[in-house]
């Protein structure tokens, strides 16, 4: 089959999509408890809002859609990452395709995207809203090239939705469509289009989607940005110089670490004809190049107007993405002979992915084997199933120490209500509702006391303090032989508006 890849680089495709299907399956086989981002989704699809905090709320629409029909579970974070990430590669080699007349370099294209670390390491371990952003940039960057090379009102309204979609994706996405814009200038033919009424369309479809989220953001921009700056390293205490040579150096390593693998892949591939290449030029490769130089280019500027001096890879992703495009069209300018190329990068590629892929889906199994334990090793399952047994029926409400514990509890009680006091990224508690389930953890640590913020929710809406008797559940982990165990506090409190306290219950031995 590979080296029918290279005589049909359709199969690139195929081969794409069946890699996903194994990122969901060795997913769902290899453990029950979820990530930070996971538990995150998990909890706040509960809810429909116009903002979520510090990231745009598209990705939590969606998950909120898909569990809406099937429920919260694994299963539905997990299809909604990989078909988004499938879409993504698809968009991708549709674009690939506008620009390129080798179909063997559209397929190398398509395969060049899921060389980059985010995709095919991060986005597998922990990763949500940049695989919206992806998507949307895919979808953005489909719609501005068919725009470009085929102007018709459905290609500017296209652009419009993608564009819309991106600004409620992720922020930093707005770089890009402008990045496209400017690119665009020194190019008459190009420039044009930038003056079609058709235009117009794009932005009020643009508008459209963008405009509930917007009113949020201007209503709460401390909430929508203090984080990413916080990330980012800002506000420390340093001269200008000094922060601005720490950006310089950050945003250097962090491109070079995310571009690598791909300019490692051209490198051998083509490794004869590097010089030619070099020297080639076309007018597609001339705007990508200026889009990736000009988004790059952004993100520095940032950088140094807002003091920051920390960048990661999963941040610039969004514009590398456009770095297997760019060689693929200097490859094309150059006019080298591209007949064996497709089968060679599908070896490449297919075994770093596939082996990272294992190595991630295993590490909750294999890790306890040397005496460590990661979140997908936490008896979340095992406490809601052994609670549940003990009271004899499911709580109709939960209220949780961290988003990581609640989103775990909501994918194990579908018909709960799960409540993380003080938390931003969810509405107010209305009232508490019975049976009510209160839980906490201090990093699994035995005897760990109720914290002060749910014990001051629970007293602030007339719960006795007759009805706080803490009960402890020490767990085994979910995978391996450990000896140690997983410690959860918990109130279960079957009336929280009665006097009469509850009964005692044992926690196991």
């Amino acid at each position: 089959m590979l080296e029918a890849v290279n005589r049909r680089p359709n199969l690139i495709l195929a081969l794409i999509a069946g890699y996903f299907l194994l990122c969901i399956a060795l997913r769902l086989s290899a453990s029950t408890s979820l990530e930070i981002d996971e538990s995150e989704q998990a909890y706040v699809s509960q809810f429909l809002m116009l903002g979520y905090g510090s990231q745009p709320p598209f990705y939590n629409w969606l998950q909120y859609g898909l569990t809406s029909l099937f429920g919260p579970s694994v299963a539905t974070m997990t299809v909604l990452k990989n078909g988004l990430l499938f879409l993504c590669c698809l968009f991708f080699g549709l674009a690939s395709r506008e620009v390129l007349g080798d179909r063997r370099l559209a397929a190398i294209t398509t395969m060049g995207v899921l060389a980059l670390p985010p995709i095919f390491l991060l986005a597998q371990r922990d990763l949500s809203h940049t695989v919206a952003a992806l998507f949307a940039v895919s979808l953005f960057l489909y719609a501005f090239l068919r725009t470009m090379s085929r102007p018709t009102f459905f290609a500017y309204a296209l652009t419009g939705v993608a564009v819309g979609i991106g600004v409620i994706s992720k922020y930093n996405f707005v770089i890009v469509p402008v990045a496209a814009i400017v690119a665009i200038l020194p190019e008459p033919k190009l420039r044009a289009r930038l003056f079609d009424w058709r235009i117009l369309v794009a932005i009020a479809v643009c508008a459209l989607i963008a405009l509930p989220h917007g009113t949020w953001v201007l209503q709460n921009i401390g909430a929508a940005s203090s984080n990413t700056f916080k990330e980012m390293g800002t506000g420390q205490e340093a001269g200008f110089v000094s922060k601005a040579l720490k950006a310089i150096v950050a945003l250097f390593a962090s491109t070079l670490r995310g571009s690598a693998i791909i300019l490692a892949v051209f490198a051998l591939v083509f490794r004869k004809d590097l010089p030619a290449i070099w020297r080639a030029d076309s007018l597609w490769a001339r705007v990508v190049g200026r889009m990736l130089v000009l988004c790059l280019g952004a993100v520095l500027v940032i950088m140094l107007v807002t003091g920051a001096t920390h960048m990661r890879e999963k941040w610039l992703v969004l514009f590398l993405v456009l770095l297997p495009l760019y060689l693929a069209l200097k490859v094309e300018a150059s006019g080298v002979d591209t007949t064996r190329s497709v089968r060679p990068v599908a070896l490449f590629i297919g075994f770093v992915i596939v082996t990272t892929l294992v190595v991630v889906s295993t590490r909750a199994v294999v890790r306890p084997w040397f005496g460590k334990v990661s979140r997908l090793s936490i008896p979340y399952s095992t406490l809601v199933d052994t609670v549940v047994q003990q009271h004899g029926h499911e709580p109709a409400m939960v209220l949780a120490t961290n988003k990581q514990v609640a989103g775990n509890l909501r994918t194990r009680l579908h018909g709960a209500k799960v409540y993380v006091p003080g938390n931003n990224s969810s509405p107010a508690i209305g009232q508490l509702a019975g049976p009510l389930l209160v839980v906490w953890t201090n990093d699994g640590k035995a005897d760990a006391a109720p914290p002060a913020p749910l014990v001051d929710v629970l007293k602030s809406f007339g719960v006795p303090e007759t009805h706080l008797q803490p009960q402890q559940l020490a767990l085994p982990y979910l995978h391996g032989t450990l000896e140690d165990r997983y410690s959860f506090g918990y109130f279960w409190i079957d009336d929280p508006s009665r006097s009469a306290p509850t009964s005692s219950l044992s926690s196991p031995g």
